[in-house]
């Protein structure tokens, strides 16, 4: 094993790694997080507390997330032979790695926006606005659902 090799595994172990910190942290908070705290906290205050404290120590780590995960992919990019450029739709490959950027963006867009809607939310809450913040979290939750899918694929298609 060469160092090229080693480069290459240490950079797709972090892009891995990332992936999971923010899109598993979504996903996680969705289907568990946020259910469990109601669970156990009923309707009210409390829940509110739990996962407002919970989104300010996970979106610390989703902003490290959304930056490894830019620059990893770069790298990853120079690495790969399949790779024909950013938002190239020439072959499958290029396809399906092309709508994975462009989910991924509309994450980062939704995470941003709803990471500034909660922080708005604790300075005057507002009902409707918390219930949007949800949607956001479950529409942020399906889209990494389909970046993993999406991510899948590559290996079949070409060097990912």
């Amino acid at each position: 094993m060469d160092i090229k090799d080693i480069v290459y595994g240490l950079d797709l172990f972090l892009h891995n790694l990332f992936t999971v910190v923010w899109m598993g942290g979504v996903i996680v908070a969705a289907i568990s997080v946020l259910p469990a705290a109601k669970d156990a906290f009923g309707p009210g205050p409390q829940v509110k507390k739990f996962m407002t404290a919970f989104l300010k120590r996970q979106s610390r780590w989703m902003y490290i997330s959304m930056v490894g995960l830019i620059l990893t992919g770069v790298m990853l990019s120079r690495h790969s032979e399949s790779f024909t450029g950013l938002f190239s739709f020439g072959d499958a490959f290029s396809t399906i790695l092309s709508l994975k950027h462009l989910v991924v963006m509309v994450m980062i867009a939704l995470s941003l926006y709803r990471a500034r809607l909660v922080r708005h939310l604790q300075l005057q809450p507002d009902e409707k606005k918390e219930r949007f913040s949800m949607m956001l979290l479950l529409a942020n939750a399906a889209l990494a659902v389909i970046v993993l899918l999406l991510s899948a694929f590559l290996p079949a298609l070409g060097t990912a």
